[in-house]
């Protein structure tokens, strides 16, 4: 004897419709928290790795983990930017910025809260080693002025950050003469002036970073090595997507420990919920269970009617709640970075991994909650079922 027809088990979560919803609405709630916080996780990763262009290059201390708790004196900068395997603009100057990367603190909007902002000063040919990143709204800054561009994250949410606005600091005045969008990466989250005014009124004698074009056909890890052993440097060398995206790794490991910690909590209840239903279904349906037994059917085929009906139950409340995480993408969270204590602002992400976790999440609650429903169905004596009609 075949299976039981899957029109069948449709037809039985059809009629009971309430019970159905009910049961698949709480399975979409918990699919929800965990796809948001999956999507959460998904959105840092994806705004700090298109931070970075893998044909550039970063160039920090050694054993700095961020721009900010680096500095590279100016002589070392200069052994860096004069290295043949960078790449040159159309003038024949390598394309290489050396960089000040300084955490200011500024009032939000409304709120008037404070909280670290990243201020980088770079020079031409850094905004040109930035690709992904356009002024929308005014100008770019000129060179030895005391004007400042602001990324559109940092524009929206901080007082005095908007075009023609000022702030001061390191007590002086910077003019905000741009807003640029930075392509959704962490740039989002800066503001931007010129470097050697940036060292001047922060008082600094050495840069915090440089960073490179590699020249075509260049071999990064050979490179890499020669800039690490040379005895006249004290420096890490990073490919810059890679050095973003390891930016993100503890702020995700939390956002992915609490995120099962809170699903693992919430998916509980969702399989008690099923389990119920799926109970109840059975003790409803004892006497059809005793007539696909005297028809044929096998234990092994009422178990797997049950349980796939407890899948096809968790499979819609997935959808759903993949249908109500994916509407959280036109939203942006703003949060300190924990590796750079900085403002960054970033949004929800769902991506393919997010949606097929989600969904293996909720045919497990499913399973779960179906497996022993299912048993105590396929268990059930034909004549004690028979004798409920």
């Amino acid at each position: 004897m075949t299976g039981v027809p899957l029109a069948y088990i449709f037809r039985n979560l059809w009629v009971r419709k309430l019970t159905t919803a009910l049961t698949a609405g709480g399975m979409a709630l918990v699919v929800f928290v965990f796809a948001a916080v999956l999507m959460l996780a998904a959105g840092l990763e994806k705004t700090l790795v298109e931070t970075g262009v893998d044909d550039n290059v970063v160039v920090i201390r050694r054993s700095a983990e961020t721009e900010i708790q680096s500095t590279v004196d100016r002589e070392q900068a200069s052994l860096v930017a004069a290295r043949p395997e960078i790449a040159t603009a159309r003038d024949g100057s390598p394309l290489a910025s050396k960089e000040t990367v300084v955490l200011v603190v500024l009032p939000k909007r409304g709120s008037e809260n404070p909280s670290n902002v990243t201020i980088r000063g770079l020079s031409s040919t850094g905004i040109a080693l930035r690709d992904q990143v356009r002024i929308v709204e005014g100008r770019m800054f000129r060179p030895g002025t005391s004007e400042v561009v602001a990324g559109s994250r940092i524009a929206e949410g901080f007082k005095g950050a908007g075009l023609g606005e000022s702030i001061t600091i390191a007590g002086k005045t910077w003019t905000v003469v741009g807003v640029f969008d930075a392509g959704g990466s962490g740039f989002a989250s800066e503001l931007w002036g010129d470097t050697d005014q940036m060292m001047q009124a922060f008082r600094r004698t050495a840069f915090s970073s440089v960073i490179f074009r590699l020249a075509p056909g260049t071999d990064y890890a050979r490179l890499r090595k020669v800039l690490e052993d040379d005895q006249r440097l004290t420096v890490e060398v990073h490919r810059e997507t890679a050095f973003y995206a390891k930016q993100s790794e503890l702020m995700s490991s939390f956002l992915s420990v609490l995120g099962s910690i809170l699903s693992t909590i919430f998916s509980i209840g969702a399989i008690i919920g099923a389990m119920i239903t799926m109970y109840a279904a059975v003790a409803n349906r004892t006497a059809e269970i005793g007539t696909l037994r005297a028809l044929g059917f096998r234990r092994v085929n009422i178990l797997v009617a049950f349980l796939v009906e407890a899948l096809l139950l968790s499979l819609v409340g997935g959808l759903a709640g993949l249908g109500l995480a994916s509407l959280l993408q036109f939203y942006t969270v703003s949060t300190m970075n924990w590796q750079t204590f900085a403002e960054l602002s970033f949004a929800f992400s769902m991506n393919a991994r997010v949606v097929m976790q989600s969904l293996a999440f909720a045919l497990f609650m499913g399973l779960a909650g179906g497996f022993l429903p299912a048993v105590r169905a396929a268990r059930l004596d034909i004549v004690d079922a028979l004798r409920s009609v």
